[in-house]
């Protein structure tokens, strides 16, 4: 077995393994190529008008909430039971972001129900969008909070 009292220089070639790939599939957090952009993977967004009522899980995950109407509506989240029936175990302390984005002259509004805390409006903006974060403040509640916008 080798040890670092003899080990060979650079680090790359020390151990049974090969040298660490650059950019070939793999995932790099911090001090890699600084000016090159992040991506990230997100479904299409569905779209909402004034005959909605409630917002799916999915569209939560997708982080972004699109309303399209020059009405206005509100826009229900699912319940944390339900929320949490499609989410991976989320610690208390756990969080995401959405956005609610109004395209035209309508405002939609998000409402909270069982489980949920609002803080700040949920009220959109018409023509701009607006950013929300919510968080797992016990085994059973979440807290939304407005945080732009």
């Amino acid at each position: 077995m080798t040890t670092t009292a003899n080990a060979a220089y650079p680090l790359e070639t020390f151990g049974p393994y090969g040298p660490i790939p650059n950019g070939d599939g793999g995932y790099q957090i911090g001090a890699g190529n600084l000016k090159e952009v992040s991506f990230g993977n997100m479904s299409a967004p569905s779209t909402y008008d004034e005959t909605a009522t409630a917002i799916t899980n999915l569209d939560l995950e997708t982080g972004l909430v699109v309303f399209t109407s020059s009405s206005t509506a509100n826009l229900a989240l699912p319940t944390v039971a339900a929320f949490e029936a499609e989410v991976s175990s989320p610690k208390i302390g756990s969080f995401f972001d959405f956005a609610l984005l109004c395209t035209s002259s309508g405002v939609a509004t998000i409402t909270v129900g069982t489980g949920w805390t609002l803080v700040g409006s949920g009220a959109g903006v018409a023509s701009k969008a607006v950013q929300f974060r919510a968080r797992k403040t016990s085994a059973t509640t979440w807290s939304m909070y407005r945080i732009a916008g």
